[in-house]
Formats: C-alpha cells, sequence, structure tokens
C-alpha cells in the first residue's frame, strides 16, 4: 500500500479518536451536587451522636512547612447518608455489599411539594407515582426514585427541618416530616424495578413512624435508601444521572453520602 495513503488512514483514525474523546458524555451538561457538607451544624436523628471535628495539628511543622490535619466522629446515619438494607433488615446487604451499579442509575423524581406544603406529615401515596407515571410515562427499570418534598429549604435548622430541637427520646417522640407510606413501599416493590429510593427529608418513614415499616419492606428487596439529599429542586422530572457513592465501611448499617447528578445538554 502506497505509504502516503498509510498515513493518511493513520491521521484520520487519531481524529476520529479525538473527536471522540472531545464529545464524552460526561463533558456536556452540568453536575448537580446533591450533598449537604459535614460540620458541627449537620444534623442527625435526636438519639444519635453528631459531627465531631478533632484538631491533630495545624500550623507550621519542624520541617518549616505548612500542615493541617484532623480526626472526625460521626454516626452513620446523619447528614446526606445512605441506609444500607441490613439497617432495617436481618440477613441483607450492608454498605460494602452494595454494587457501584445499584448505586448509579437515571433518577425519577416525584414532586409532592404541594402536598408537603398542606401536610408535613404526609406520606407519599401510590397516587402519586401514578399521576407522574400519567405524565412522563412508566418508571423505568433500574431507576432511582427519589421524591422531592421540598424540607431542604429548611437545612439546617432543626426544628423546622426535624420538626424539633429537641434530643434524645423527647425529641424522637416530636419529629415531624414527610415520608413514603408503607402501601406505596408496598406497590413499588411489587410493581416496579428500581435500584435504590431517596427523599430529601431525615428517613424514608415518615416523622412519626414507630415501625418503620417502609424502611423494612424497601430493605427486605436490598433496595438500599439515601436520606437528607440536598438540590432536588435542581432536578428534571426524569433524565439526570445519579452517582451515590457511600463511605465503603465494612458491614455498615449506614454511611456518609457523596450524591450528584448529572444533567446532560
Amino acid at each position: 500500500m502506497n505509504r502516503y495513503l498509510i498515513l493518511i488512514l493513520f491521521f484520520s483514525l487519531l481524529t476520529t479518536m479525538c473527536t471522540k474523546v472531545e464529545t464524552h458524555v460526561w463533558e456536556n451538561g452540568q453536575w448537580v451536587d446533591l450533598t449537604y457538607d459535614y460540620s458541627e451544624e449537620t444534623l442527625y436523628w435526636p438519639t444519635s451522636s453528631t459531627f465531631k471535628m478533632d484538631t491533630v495539628f495545624v500550623g507550621i511543622t519542624d520541617g518549616g512547612f505548612y500542615y493541617e490535619s484532623f480526626a472526625f466522629r460521626s454516626a452513620e446515619h446523619g447528614g446526606t447518608h445512605l441506609d444500607a438494607p441490613i439497617h432495617f433488615y436481618e440477613n441483607r446487604k450492608t454498605v460494602e455489599e452494595l454494587e457501584i451499579d445499584q448505586l448509579t442509575g437515571r433518577a425519577v423524581v416525584v414532586d409532592v411539594t404541594n402536598k408537603v406544603a398542606e401536610n408535613r406529615d404526609y406520606q407519599f401515596e401510590v397516587e402519586d407515582l401514578l399521576n407522574w407515571e400519567a405524565e412522563y410515562g412508566p418508571i423505568p427499570n433500574g431507576a432511582i426514585l427519589l421524591f422531592y418534598t421540598g424540607m431542604g429549604q429548611y437545612w439546617p435548622d432543626a426544628e423546622a427541618y426535624l420538626g424539633t430541637e429537641l434530643k434524645g427520646e423527647e425529641g424522637v417522640a416530636n419529629l415531624s416530616f414527610p415520608g413514603i407510606h408503607p402501601e406505596t413501599a408496598t406497590w413499588i416493590v411489587e410493581n416496579r424495578n428500581i435500584k435504590a429510593v431517596g427523599l430529601d427529608t431525615p428517613s424514608l418513614d415518615y416523622g412519626q413512624s414507630v415501625l418503620f415499616e417502609s424502611h423494612q419492606i424497601l430493605f427486605e428487596q436490598n433496595i438500599p435508601g439515601f436520606e437528607n439529599v440536598a438540590n432536588l429542586d435542581q432536578l428534571p422530572p426524569y433524565g439526570a444521572y445519579i452517582i451515590a457513592l457511600p463511605m465503603k465501611i465494612r458491614d455498615g448499617s449506614g454511611a456518609p453520602l457523596r450524591i450528584v447528578a448529572h444533567i446532560s445538554n
């Protein structure tokens, strides 16, 4: 073959490869951070220990260079975090057993803000899902189901977000926020195939739940939960791609979660 023809073919292939790199899917669109940062303001369940950061060293070392290091302490379930299925169902997946594929996927965002505005203890109904499907089509297999309640506007005001500033069992008794009705959780596992479920409240079950039935129903099927998710108002009803990666705690029932969404142009 003519060497000039070979060179032409080579540069043509190289140009094609470069074009593919330049148009990578993640380079088009925008990222949305769905995670609250961790600090002394981070909200936790009233009976949980809160976030604590201790200074190991801050300053100039003996070697003459600047250095910072801290140690932190935190309960598993606080701030933007993952609930592993083992949290409410025996012999189900722990944090490190959840595969990355189950923690990534297309988001379905169900807006229940109007109902929550009328009743902050509202429990999401099957009708909310059917109304979404009537407008956008059936919830796709492998979707990550997110409920947008509008409660995130109150973070990190404990009384406005949790319903109480009280701690301990007295605080638990005064919790007030929306969640998934157990009948809706049952409908989901019996009629749809989702990877995970999340919401912008402290718990999958509403604040006054004492049996945490929705947790149990979902976790029996190894469907993990994302709680205290931020900025759901910035996501479209469908199409955003979710990446939700927890701290990989062996045998953990939960973990701090860094969750983001990519919205393509």
